[in-house]
């Protein structure tokens, strides 16, 4: 099996698993604790070896070296300071914790979801001199990331996996945290465009890119919008797929071009 049909079973995998956890929650149960660690895992691993066929191995493990460091620096001093996000604290739901403040599948998660988002920025940015199109894909990059939070969040504090000290004015959720998500996912991309040099090749292969299109909807309209939804949280839902569909559908119709 090649690398490029391994990321198709990958895929598939992840999907199966994402409607195993939404049909057990419309059937009134509630998923595995193991599932979420699991479906991560399989997520992170597609983004990782897409990414190492997008742009080369090396690239992929600096990539994945600076969202590791940065997404589990930035998250450290939250917990422990309240700044970035604002105050809040991790449950042992996740696993095992990172100086017993973050959970070590966190960084993980970061990257499974911040390489799409990559990718899309990557493709709506048009060329411009280095140092503007390095800015604008980081910048949008964040954004891109952020819209997933939107229903995100809320849902993982209903479910008790991290827990929010303040009562926010978004579902309980400061409006604080969504700027230090663009800000982790923003300092993340700027610091891997600047190491990776200027030889990184953009806007690669747009069918092969649509795949990433495919993890980004799977996580953020299905997994999280409408587990939202069917978890009786509507008003999240609504949000989430307000801030999620625009970048699918762009970034998928972009890759089409």
């Amino acid at each position: 099996m090649n690398n490029r049909s391994l990321l198709i079973v990958l895929l598939i995998l992840y999907a199966l698993l994402v409607g195993y956890t939404e049909t057990i929650i419309t059937l009134g149960q509630m998923p595995s604790q193991r599932i979420t660690p699991f479906n991560t895992f399989i997520g992170f691993s597609f983004a990782l070896l897409h990414a190492s066929q997008r742009m080369g191995w090396k690239r992929a493990w600096i990539l994945l070296a600076c969202v590791f460091v940065v997404s589990l620096t930035f998250e450290s001093v939250g917990v422990a300071t309240g700044w970035i996000y604002g105050p809040y604290h991790y449950t042992a739901k996740l696993g095992p914790l990172f100086l017993g403040l973050v959970p070590l599948l966190i960084p993980i998660a970061w990257f499974m979801m911040m390489y799409p988002s990559f990718v899309i920025a990557d493709w709506l940015i048009p060329a411009s001199s280095r140092g503007r199109q390095v800015l604008a894909v980081a910048a949008v990059g964040g954004l891109v990331m952020t819209a997933w939070d939107v229903v995100m969040d809320p849902t993982m504090v209903a479910s008790g996996h991290w827990i929010w000290e303040v009562n926010g004015v978004f579902f309980g959720i400061p409006l604080q945290n969504f700027w230090g998500w663009w800000l982790t996912t923003f300092v993340s991309f700027l610091v891997f465009l600047w190491w990776a040099g200027r030889s990184l090749p953009l806007a690669a292969e747009g069918k092969f890119d649509r795949l990433t299109v495919i993890l980004y909807a799977l996580t953020g309209l299905i997994g999280s919008t409408l587990g939202a939804w069917l978890g009786g949280m509507g008003g999240p839902a609504l949000a989430g797929f307000f801030a999620i569909i625009p970048w699918v559908v762009i970034g998928w119709l972009k890759m089409s071009g």
